[in-house]
């Protein structure tokens, strides 16, 4: 049972949650062909977990609420009907809301295809984007994160786009000027080291634009320069924190019990006499009982060893063997199925 200040801690915890700003990182359409009834349009949305999120399309009869398939993703599908007035440029502006706020943010892309993005690049007047950086991981699996910095104009909107990525990533102010995000590589991504990576600045209708420089192929390969040598996390590896011995005393049958008590009666029969020798006799089988449970009980004795492994990644993990498995304790592991085999 939780105790009292746990209690207020998990409340205060679950409050803060509730009233924390909720963030879209990420959110884009399928395109479609043309604009008619009877015609899907697929949405997508990455942002804040466990929020409700809906979108506003202009020209729809009705909204749409976006399902949370997955941990922060949210998905959608709109379906056109003949009372809807859906243009290819409709503003689209989706919701995300985690307890008492919302954030929102309008699609920068047109539903249908080769229309292109709504903004008009420019780079007139002082807008700019004066560095434009990744640091990535060491490679491009699913779950690598991908760390995005940008120095331009403050106070503006600032996305990136990744080849073989749907859509664009919305990239955060996080100080005047400087703009971050963090991408995690997930499943249906295509990406690749020539994969081209495109910043937009958007400022008062005008937008700038800038390719990383030297590509997602070159911050791949400082990375694995700059990087010292590791080995892969293992999350079934760990080390041998105690051994422990445990016994386990066995019950003891009706053989024992019978057994110990004919021969307790027999006992008791040769002490006293008249009704001291019934007496005698009724002790002598229910003591002789007793004794010949325990006895047996003892005769079924057995013992097993039990291994506790501390994880690398801090958690531990009892194990259950017959025998000795063969392992100390410091010694490094690695559980496979039930077994614990030495790492080198």
């Amino acid at each position: 049972m939780l105790s009292t200040n746990a209690v207020a801690q998990s409340a205060a915890s679950s409050y803060a949650d509730r009233n924390s700003t909720p963030h879209i990182q990420a959110f884009y359409v399928n395109e479609v062909r043309r604009l008619a009834a009877g015609v899907d349009l697929n949405f997508s949305m990455y942002g804040t977990p466990g929020g409700q999120a809906s979108l506003r399309i202009a020209g729809a009869a009705r909204n749409l609420n976006l399902t949370e398939v997955a941990s922060g993703e949210y998905e959608g599908t709109y379906t056109i009907s003949s009372r809807d007035r859906i243009a290819a440029r409709s503003q689209v502006t989706a919701n995300l809301r985690v307890g008492n706020q919302v954030s929102s943010e309008v699609l920068n892309e047109s539903l249908q295809i080769g229309v292109g993005y709504h903004a008009k690049n420019a780079t007139s007047g002082n807008l700019s984007i004066q560095n434009f950086r990744l640091d990535a991981s060491e490679d491009l699996d699913p779950g690598s994160n991908l760390a995005f910095y940008l120095s331009g104009n403050p106070g503006a909107k600032v996305e990136l786009t990744i080849g073989g990525v749907r859509g664009k990533i919305l990239m955060t102010e996080s100080g005047k000027g400087e703009y971050a995000a963090n991408y995690i590589i997930r499943n249906r991504d295509q990406i690749t080291p020539k994969s081209e990576v495109v910043a937009y600045l958007n400022l008062h209708d005008r937008t700038v634009s800038q390719r990383l420089a030297r590509g997602m192929s070159a911050s791949l390969a400082q990375v694995k320069l700059s990087s010292p040598v590791k080995k892969a996390s293992c999350y079934n590896c760990g080390r041998v924190e105690a051994i422990n011995i445990i016994e386990t005393r066995g019950e003891g049958g009706y053989l024992g019990t019978i057994g110990g008590g004919v021969v307790g009666a027999l006992i008791g029969s040769q002490v006293g006499g008249g009704n001291g020798r019934t007496a005698a006799q009724i002790a002598g089988a229910i003591g002789g009982a007793y004794a010949g449970r325990a006895i047996e009980g003892n005769s079924r004795k057995t013992s097993h060893f039990e291994v506790l492994v501390r994880l690398q990644n801090g958690a531990t993990q009892t194990l259950s063997f017959a025998n000795d498995p063969g392992v100390h304790v410091n010694d490094q592991v690695k559980i496979d199925n039930g077994r614990l085999i030495r790492n080198p």
